[in-house]
């Protein structure tokens, strides 16, 4: 798997059941975005959706995996709707578009003519 950073853009969310945090309701858009690194064994995105309450824990609405094949293979993938999932049961959908950059690994080919100058071969020639 490729290292680089994960541009995530929680877009909206609709038909979200059950919860009372929301000013606006149960269809929210945020438009929020958030950065990543993605390290060499990442293979998934795990978004866990919480309504938050001012006098009690907060409750978990539903999870979304992502698996990240597609947007590291091909850079970006446009906002696409999830299903959230909460014990195997539908708990409404939630709008993401996502951005892969690929870390640049700078490699430096050998070259002979770079040990002449201060390398071994030219202590070599002083003996």
């Amino acid at each position: 798997m490729p290292r680089g950073t994960l541009e995530v853009v929680l877009i909206s969310a609709k038909g979200l059941e059950g919860n009372d945090f929301l000013c606006a309701g149960s269809n929210p858009q945020w438009n929020e975005t958030f950065l990543f690194t993605v390290s060499d064994s990442a293979s998934e995105l795990n978004l866990k959706i919480m309504e938050k309450d001012n006098f009690t824990n907060d409750d978990n609405i539903g999870e979304v995996v992502i698996h990240l094949d597609a947007v590291l293979e091909e850079g970006s993938l446009p906002e696409t709707t999830y299903n959230i999932v909460k014990d195997q049961k539908f708990c409404g959908e939630i709008k993401v578009a996502l951005t892969f950059t690929a870390e640049r690994n700078i490699e430096r080919s050998y070259n002979a003519d770079d040990e002449i100058i201060g390398g071994w071969q030219q202590s070599a020639r002083d003996y």
